[in-house]
């Protein structure tokens, strides 16, 4: 499959900015983002969430739609609830389809992973299909539907990953999370090529970090750099290798990827290649009076205690990852979408002065 060409093979579409805009899982980090920009520019939102009743979690949005020209109406819908998104859709040229569960520690990796991603997904394509208006459809992957592990370079069409390699790799045992966005991604794309409406623009960030609209984001993102400086790695961090890229880069992307005429296929979000010990380092020089991780980790003390620490760090992950460096190309998303990335370093100071300001990162 040629994802990096349309697969539908339409001209791309111009997106009528006065129509109302679509975004799934609207509460999230990436879509609290993209939901400023869109609101920046006098977009309606229609934004998508299981339970619009539960008021305090629309906080951070709504104090966004008071200042700024845009408006957000809320609409009920669940990954799982077949034709729920229809409702939300009428109308909307555009979907953001952002809504899946990222989270390491699951019990059930099918009910909690595969299915809210996988049927979410046709849920959300499937009322595409339903829906006349609808004309592009932007998908937030991630390179998890690249690759599964660092040592998968040796797989690579190249010498760096791109948006032409594919996990291949992960499984219900072996990086479940990963396993849910590469099949979600593929299915995406199966059901864009079965018909002629709308077309599919994705975006695949690495670990998206920076500060949220939500200080108290449930993200994946924010436990990792909390447990930088609230003492968890004071006797070292891993070099386990990664990508990185702020969330507000990823929300441009977002923005560009539906509007532009000229957008197409996968994207690579990801401001610079890393690993755990290197990103916490650069947190040094502003805040040195947080117990951040003074040296790597050894890769055999890893392979050890790693799995009792934490059950999804597994030793083939370890031995997989761990002082292996990462190769992804972001070339396209500068060529293409033309972001403009800032330094990861100002992206994790940004992100650290929030957990702190919100008081989840104390003091030493």
């Amino acid at each position: 499959m040629n994802t990096e060409q349309n697969p539908n093979n339409q001209s791309p579409t111009f997106i009528n900015k006065d129509t109302p805009v679509l975004v799934t899982g609207a509460t999230g980090y990436v879509a609290g983002q993209l939901i400023k920009l869109l609101l920046e520019q006098g977009t309606q939102v229609h934004a998508a969430v299981r339970d619009p009743s539960k008021v305090s979690k629309l906080k951070f949005l709504n104090q966004l739609a008071d200042t700024l020209p845009g408006s957000i109406t809320y609409f009920k819908a669940d990954l799982l609830d077949s034709g729920s998104y229809l409702e939300a859709m009428q109308g909307c040229e555009l979907v953001y389809h952002t809504a899946s569960p990222f989270s390491l520690d699951i019990q059930d990796p099918q009910r909690d992973l595969i299915d809210p991603a996988l049927k979410g997904t046709q849920n959300v394509l499937q009322s595409a299909n339903q829906c006349a208006s609808v004309k592009r459809v932007v998908l937030t992957s991630s390179v998890a539907a690249v690759m599964a592990d660092n040592t998968d370079i040796a797989d690579a069409k190249g010498d760096h990953f791109t948006e032409a390699d594919w996990n291949e790799r992960s499984s219900l045992e072996h990086g479940p999370y990963l396993y849910s966005k590469t099949l979600a991604e593929r299915e995406a794309w199966k059901i864009a090529g079965s018909q002629t409406q709308w077309d599919l623009v994705v975006i695949n960030p690495s670990l998206v970090i920076g500060p949220g609209i939500n200080p108290h984001a449930t993200s994946e993102s924010f436990k990792l750099i909390k447990q930088m400086g609230d003492g968890t790695m004071r006797m070292g961090a891993p070099r386990y290798a990664m990508g990185m890229v702020d969330v507000r880069e990823v929300a441009t992307a977002h923005l560009k990827a539906g509007f532009n005429q000229s957008a197409s296929g996968r994207h690579i979000l990801s401001a610079q290649n890393t690993d755990l010990f290197e990103a916490a380092s650069l947190l040094k020089d502003k805040y040195p009076n947080y117990p951040l991780p003074p040296m790597p980790a050894p890769k055999c003390l890893i392979m050890i205690v790693g799995p009792w620490v934490d059950k999804t760090m597994t030793r083939e992950m370890i031995k997989r990852n761990v002082d292996i460096p990462i190769k992804l190309d972001n070339s396209k998303s500068i060529n293409q979408l033309g972001i403009n990335y800032r330094p990861l370093k100002t992206s994790l100071e940004d992100m650290f002065a929030q957990l702190i300001e919100s008081g989840q990162i104390k003091k030493r």
